[in-house]
């Protein structure tokens, strides 16, 4: 049985609580029970998992991730939204509420999890996303996302949305879309559409900041050939093509043709 809270039910709970969402924390409150039933389902919890979710805000997702995982570890950054977070989880022993800005919250602090969960705000999705993925604490993770952001983690090569951003993901997870979810799902309305995904992380993948330079340098002027890109980034001529030759990377291509493994294979030539 899903729990979950009406439009109307929102906006009583603020009311009583005088709070409305804040703009600077990105709060649009999922009150859709499909959509929150699909994030439940794609999480595939059971009664032996912990799971770690930023951002509960009114708490529904909360008690609903709960009343099926052995433990859940809820990080929010707004301190007004606590009693309504409280009157929400109530009952549920099993749930511990740390009030801290998740950006400034070190990871390392906290145990490995089963999953990770959230409905991210939109403001901080990327960098919140980044340290998650990079952590290592998490198994897999199930995260309702901006679909313009989602697009980005699912493009392939070659495509106008694929970018550093793509391969950094997918360096650490295997990453598949639930489903979609209209503005109407949120109180309030946000102005854009919104999508579940599915990461399932890559065992034993340990951070590689140097290959993330590399893609980054590379993707810096998306017009300009990798090779172009590189060469301004400091590698030399020379060195550039035989690493370019060393990996079968074509030197007229662009960095947006080249998948994970290619770039990979071109890190590892210029690093031999």
């Amino acid at each position: 049985m899903i729990w979950f809270h009406t439009p109307n039910k929102v906006v009583e709970i603020m009311r009583r609580h005088n709070i409305s969402p804040d703009r600077a924390f990105g709060q649009n409150f999922l009150i859709d029970e499909t959509a929150m039933r699909s994030i439940i389902s794609a999480t595939k919890i059971e009664n032996s998992d912990t799971v770690l979710e930023i951002g509960p805000g009114l708490g529904v997702l909360t008690k609903n991730l709960a009343a099926q995982a052995k433990g859940v570890t809820a990080i929010e950054a707004d301190s007004r939204l606590l009693p309504a977070l409280e009157e929400t989880i109530k009952g549920a022993k099993n749930v511990e509420v740390i009030l801290k800005d998740a950006l400034k919250f070190d990871l390392n602090n906290l145990p490995p999890y089963s999953c990770f969960v959230s409905n991210l705000p939109y403001n901080v999705a990327n960098p919140i996303l980044r340290r998650v993925l990079s952590s290592g604490k998490f198994k897999m993770a199930v995260i309702l996302i901006q679909s313009e952001v989602a697009d980005r983690l699912l493009a392939k090569p070659g495509t106008k949305t694929y970018g550093a951003l793509t391969i950094f993901c997918r360096y650490y997870a295997r990453i598949r879309k639930v489903r979609d979810v209209s503005p109407g799902c949120f109180f309030p309305k946000p102005k854009v559409r919104s999508t579940i995904l599915r990461f399932d992380m890559h065992e034993g993948i340990t951070p590689d900041p140097d290959l993330f330079m590399l893609v980054r340098q590379s993707f810096k002027h998306r017009r300009k050939t990798l090779m172009g890109n590189l060469i301004k980034a400091g590698y030399a001529r020379t060195t550039l093509t035989k690493a370019l030759q060393g990996s079968k990377t074509n030197k007229l291509s662009r960095a947006e043709e080249l998948s994970l493994a290619e770039f990979q294979a071109l890190y590892e030539a210029l690093n031999s």
